[in-house]
């Protein structure tokens, strides 16, 4: 209140981010007390004047009653008293917490799910490539030993070829003497 006026600033949609006009979420009310100092004054007068001056306090009073309750009525979300309403927020805070908190108990163990999978996945396509390199080798090893082994019977058979034409050559030598 400053200078006998009393300003009141409510939300009459309960918005409070949207309104920020003063000409619709402000109320003044005037508070004057015309009473003049004397007793020469008729009483009629004092009392009609009184009266007036305390029908306008009631009706600035009613106005900042409705005022005060239309923004309770905003704030409390169509609940009956602030406590009930208090509880049901702390209820709604209550779960959202609860509900994050599965959401990241669930989160972690897909994260651990996922990094056991992928350690699987690269032990199966280690194994895989050992298992390869395994086989190769034994192929490889195989393919030496018959390379080895027809290196063998190559120079057996050359052996045997040239023993052949040695006994020709000396068959026919003695064949062309007699």
């Amino acid at each position: 209140m400053s200078n006998g006026t009393f300003h009141h600033y409510f939300v009459p949609d309960g918005y409070y981010e949207e309104n920020d006009d003063p000409e619709k979420c402000q109320m003044l009310f005037k508070m004057t007390d015309d009473r003049k100092c004397g007793m020469d004054e008729n009483q009629d007068s004092v009392i009609r004047d009184d009266f007036t001056i305390i029908k306008r306090h009631i009706e600035d009073a009613a106005r900042v009653l409705e005022g005060v309750g239309k923004s309770i009525s905003y704030d409390l979300d169509g609940e009956e008293s602030y406590g009930k309403y208090l509880r049901r927020e702390t209820t709604q805070i209550g779960e959202a917490f609860t509900n994050s908190e599965k959401s990241l108990l669930e989160l972690e163990v897909k994260f651990k799910q996922s990094q056991e999978n992928e350690l699987k996945e690269e032990h199966r396509i280690n194994d895989d490539f050992l298992n390869m390199i395994v086989h190769t080798r034994d192929v490889l090893k195989e393919t030496l030993d018959i390379s080895i082994a027809l290196k063998d019977k190559h120079e057996l058979l050359s052996l045997i070829i040239r023993s052949h034409g040695t006994r020709l050559s000396r068959l026919k030598n003695e064949y062309m003497k007699v």
